[in-house]
């Protein structure tokens, strides 16, 4: 069977980061069964020929309207898919999908009739939002790394930017590679339009956010660069981690080391 990644080398390329990203979920213990979750926007490397294909799907109602997705595309893990098996076939465990002209509606475009993942219209709903303040971020990732969400289990890295100020403090390539930091959000209901509009609110301020005893959602120009956000992250919770099991609190970088390297690396403040 021909896949609409057939002579389309720029949006091959950018499905088979996404296969790539998903691997690298799983080697790490991030996405048991079919834990997770990713999105991307594909509309620029749609062609003419894209555009004139059929629908392979009936039309699926998203349950809200978003202006801003009008003829967008996104390429949508499949529900009840594994990210394993994405990483090998990608087009056999996700799908690409036409948002319709009434922007509260799509249909799948191809390969298969994959339905996406039942957080489709939270993942949309960031995607209308990012679109909205003309931000040039085009991915998101869901994924559940196991340092980062057991430490969501204490209160007290759950106060705004406790945990990121720790997490930076770590290794001076956290804040370098995750400038923004790290938003909380606390606890809510998986998938739940709850949840969506908190994780949009909290994208204001930040790249990656924690949903509390979940995981994170992160959002960046590519999947690759937004999961290199959750991996920084995540080795500063390691070393936090690690330095507990030996036995002591580890000192962090000072305030003026972190000064310093903020100068010198020109980061927000």
């Amino acid at each position: 069977m021909n896949s609409i990644l057939n002579n389309r080398p720029e949006l091959a390329r950018e499905v088979n980061k996404v296969a790539e990203v998903a691997g690298y979920l799983w080697q790490k213990g991030w996405a048991e069964r079919n834990g997770g979750n990713i999105t991307v926007n594909v509309t620029e490397y749609v062609d003419d020929e894209i555009r004139q294909m059929p629908a392979i799907s009936e039309v699926f109602p998203i349950g809200l309207t978003l202006p801003h997705l009008k003829g967008c595309y996104f390429y949508c893990k499949g529900t009840n898919m594994r990210m394993r098996d994405l990483a090998r076939w990608p087009m056999d465990n996700g799908s690409i999908i036409r948002i319709l002209d009434d922007c509260a509606s799509y249909v799948i475009i191809a390969d298969h009739p994959v339905k996406p993942t039942s957080e489709l219209p939270s993942h949309l709903s960031v995607h209308n939002y990012l679109i909205g303040k003309g931000s040039p971020y085009k991915a998101s990732v869901h994924t559940h790394p196991i340092e980062l969400v057991a430490m969501s289990h204490a209160q007290k890295f759950l106060e705004k930017d406790v945990l990121t100020k720790l997490l930076w403090s770590m290794i001076p390539e956290t804040k370098a590679f995750c400038p923004r930091g790290l938003g909380i959000i606390p606890y809510k209901m998986a998938g739940s339009m709850d949840l969506a509009e908190a994780t949009i609110q909290e994208l204001g301020d930040y790249d990656v956010v924690m949903w509390e005893k979940h995981g994170v959602f992160a959002v960046d120009g590519d999947v690759m660069q937004a999961f290199d956000q959750i991996d920084v992250l995540n080795k500063s919770a390691l070393i936090y981690i690690a330095a507990k099991n030996m036995g002591f609190e580890p000192d962090g970088m000072s305030d003026e080391q972190m000064k310093e390297m903020t100068v010198a690396f020109n980061l927000p403040k």
